[in-house]
């Protein structure tokens, strides 16, 4: 089935490799094991290919994020969607950070405090047809001198020039920043973001104070931002939380009256997704099982992962699967089933 959404090769080669490990062989170990990382499990599988010949593959492959969205751009409308930028930290909590790179310590939401691991900034694509894929993403390398914010930035730039023309982008409070913001309005994107319950809003344009001392109705309410211009807020309440606070930009201000809770409601569900994709790579995508330590083979190993996601959704989309999680949940299926109906055959056997 991988071969099934391949909009061509991803790098064009003079003559055929000869490498035992490639692209699509890992991938698929990808997809297939969750649960024991490594080269050499792999090796272990596939029994005629070494845990050194899969080692190789991860240090010498260069993939980009480029390569990812050439190969899913046939597969999905280019024109009118959702663009998704969010975060996550995949935990490495037994990694030595001095020996191996990119690890550090960053905040998590899951864990509501720092944590060793790797950050990786991801923008998610939900087309008009509801196919949702990543498209762009950045490993956050301290090095590199670069905040999230400046990486969210620049991935939107580049998918803008590789040919995707969104309508709408979301974010969490995070990438709300005045910059971001006037970002979005310069590249013609209306956006859904958070915002922090200290920001200062205006109701008359005149009288700023913090949003969450503004009585908002549940269909909203249009306001002045500071630094900005007219938004429309909504409020949400989540159970065992304060309020959250989310403004919605249009490019026509005569359209914001018009904006109702229903279409907030279902713009923030999309952004949702974004969350569910962070899930789905950690869990049945194995992007955190690697045993490997260089920038150059833990690059490779990410861009595998995430690329295994997207064969996962556009199964999704064509129903070869119903959701994301069947595929590993059948093969666990079938060698449970044969590993019980050869035990009873055994038994049988023996008793006869």
């Amino acid at each position: 089935m991988l071969g099934r959404f391949r909009v061509g090769t991803i790098r064009a080669i003079s003559k055929p490799s000869t490498a035992k490990c490639n692209l699509d062989t890992y991938t698929l170990f990808l997809l297939a094991e969750s649960k024991y990382p490594g080269c050499t499990r792999l090796a272990e599988i596939m029994e005629d290919l070494s845990h050194d010949s899969v080692n190789r593959f991860l240090l010498r492959e260069r993939y980009e994020p480029k390569d990812l969205f050439d190969e899913v751009k046939l597969n999905i409308n280019l024109i009118g969607g959702t663009l998704s930028g969010d975060d996550t930290v995949v935990d490495k909590p037994h990694s030595e950070p001095k020996i191996t790179e990119l690890i550090g310590y960053y905040y998590s939401g899951r864990h509501h405090r720092a944590v060793k691991g790797i950050q990786l900034i991801t923008l998610y694509y939900t087309d008009l047809s509801g196919k949702s894929v990543p498209i762009n993403y950045r490993i956050y390398n301290k090095q590199e001198g670069k905040t999230k914010n400046e990486y969210l930035r620049e991935m939107i730039a580049e998918v803008l020039t590789w040919g995707l023309s969104p309508k709408t982008i979301t974010t969490d409070t995070w990438y709300s920043s005045q910059k971001n913001l006037k970002f979005f309005k310069d590249k013609g994107l209306e956006f859904l973001t958070g915002i922090a319950k200290n920001r200062s809003c205006a109701v008359d344009g005149q009288n700023f104070t913090q949003v969450q001392n503004i009585e908002i109705p549940e269909s909203g309410l249009i306001v002045y931002l500071k630094n900005f211009g007219q938004v429309k807020v909504f409020r949400r309440s989540f159970k065992n939380e304060t309020y959250r606070y989310y403004i919605m930009y249009v490019s026509e201000k005569d359209t914001l009256h018009s904006i109702s809770r229903a279409e907030f409601k279902e713009l923030h569900s999309i952004h949702w997704g974004i969350e569910c994709y962070h899930r789905a790579i950690k869990q049945v995508c194995g992007i955190g099982q690697f045993m490997v330590r260089t920038t150059e083979a833990i690059k490779t190993h990410f861009f595998s992962a995430i690329r295994a996601f997207t064969q996962l959704e556009l199964m999704r989309a064509e129903e070869l699967i119903e959701n994301w999680y069947e595929l590993q949940r059948n093969l666990s299926l079938q060698v449970a089933r044969d590993f019980i109906l050869e035990h009873l055959s055994q038994k049988l056997g023996l008793t006869a």
